[in-house]
């Protein structure tokens, strides 16, 4: 015996329709009066018995929401702690010494000039770098960009 050769032994009521469409019979589950009970009666969606709708409410949000996620900031100060003369600083790198924590794909990292740098240090294409960055990197004599 499986589940799918199962009969039921209860049969079904023969429901008593009433009139020449046979379904409910009088208010035929329109209930009484109103809009909603004439005949081609329309309401919109959208409307919501006379208060301001949910869509009225969002106009009067102020601001913009971009879908693009935010960058990931660090400066070069933290990095010169971190990393010796001549590493090469890419997303794994940054991972491996916990400056960032799991990376999520597509996720950007843009690093600062901010505080002293001194060190050798070489850039990955992926990470992203201010104007300042990049010639702090320059003059310690870095490569960006491998």
């Amino acid at each position: 015996m499986q589940v799918n050769t199962l009969k039921l032994n209860s049969k079904k009521k023969k429901r008593k329709t009433i009139g020449r469409g046979g379904k409910k019979g009088t208010y035929c589950g329109k209930g009484n009066k109103g809009q909603k009970a004439r005949s081609g009666a329309h309401v919109d969606p959208l409307f919501e018995g006379g208060r301001s709708t949910l869509i009225d409410h969002m106009k009067k949000k102020k601001g913009f929401k971009s879908r693009e996620a935010k960058k990931t900031v660090l400066s070069l100060e933290q990095i010169e702690k971190v990393f010796k003369d001549g590493e090469t600083v890419n997303i794994e790198s940054l991972v491996k010494v916990k400056l960032l924590g799991k990376v999520v794909k597509n996720e950007k990292i843009k690093i600062l000039g901010a505080g002293a740098f001194s060190k050798k240090l070489s850039f990955s294409q992926d990470i992203l770098l201010s104007k300042s960055a990049k010639e702090m990197i320059e003059k310690a004599g870095g490569k960006i960009g491998l």
